[in-house]
């Protein structure tokens, strides 16, 4: 791919498992190394621990959810794990969903929009190393941090209009999930980047993650995709985006098939302004090494 980075998106189970992966990664060439934040490791945390190992690599949460931590907090770790890792960390922060925030963490998800805003009118000061005196509705942030490294990349969970407006706006991109191309194209690339532009901002990432397989079985691969994705064609931040590409399930951009129909599908992500794609393999142990070893061979 000559303008679409490829990049790698991983879970390992332990902080020993991400810096052996994280190794492998770099050693294959790639870049950018993407990890969740749900429920499994403290993501920039476990990045910390990684990229003081591994030096050199560009390395992303996608995505930290807002509502767990004051922006005060989250710039003091994402700074700290900046200057453990010598920079290069790209900060993915998103608003998580209803049914975490209320549901599991007791914590109000009113008026969603009006939160990020407020979060990013605090923490993007922090990051460049300025004092804030921020008071919104809900957050407020007065003073600044003492910590000396360069501002790491922030990149913003956004799917509705209104989000991708504020994440061309105020940040350096956006990080999608279970997002084709027919909606990348008509609605999440011209959004954020007219946001953007108008704002006299540079030209704003679009870092798009989708899971692959490469298979030689490809309905027991889309059978495998609709019940290991599940529960993102039930959440409805993901459900939007799949009934705007007229997608029944996550099975339906799930990019499956031979190396030449993998290659088709990635041509297509770059076409309609896909900044960097991160690769989320999965299938069996078998497919799942091919399909690293195919995006090895595409990442040029």
């Amino acid at each position: 791919m000559d303008t679409m980075e490829i990049a790698i998106f991983g879970q390992p189970p332990t902080v020993d498992k991400l810096v052996d992966e994280v190794r492998q990664v770099k050693e294959q060439g790639f870049t950018t190394f993407v990890t969740p934040q749900i429920f499994g490791l403290d993501a920039l945390t476990a990045l910390a621990v990684a990229g003081n190992h591994v030096p050199g690599m560009r390395l992303g949460t996608g995505v930290v959810p807002t509502y767990r931590q004051h922006p005060m907090m989250m710039a003091q770790q994402a700074l700290t794990v900046n200057q453990a890792i010598g920079g290069g960390l790209l900060l993915g922060i998103g608003l998580s969903h209803q049914i975490v925030v209320e549901g599991m963490w007791g914590l109000s998800y009113d008026k969603p929009l009006r939160h990020m805003r407020e979060y990013l009118a605090a923490l993007m000061p922090l990051l460049n190393g300025e004092q804030v005196n921020a008071e919104g509705e809900t957050i407020t942030a007065r003073g600044g941090l003492e910590i000396r490294t360069d501002r790491p990349e922030v990149v913003l969970a956004a799917l509705g209009p209104k989000m991708l407006q504020l994440a061309g706006r105020e940040a350096d991109g956006t990080l999608t999930w279970m997002v084709g191309p027919r909606t990348l194209e008509s609605h999440i690339v011209p959004t954020i980047a007219e946001a953007a532009t108008d704002a006299g901002r540079p030209a704003p990432q679009v870092l798009v993650s989708l899971p692959v397989c490469l298979t030689d079985s490809p309905d027991e691969a889309r059978a495998a995709a609709a019940k290991e994705f599940a529960i993102y064609g039930q959440l409805p931040s993901y459900r939007a985006m799949l009934d705007r590409e007229g997608a029944a399930g996550p099975e339906d951009v799930a990019i499956i098939g031979t190396a030449a129909e993998i290659t088709e599908r990635l041509e297509e992500l770059q076409a309609v302004g896909t900044t960097s794609f991160a690769a989320n393999a999965y299938g069996s142990p078998e497919e799942q090494q091919a399909t690293r070893q195919l995006m090895v061979e595409l990442k040029g």
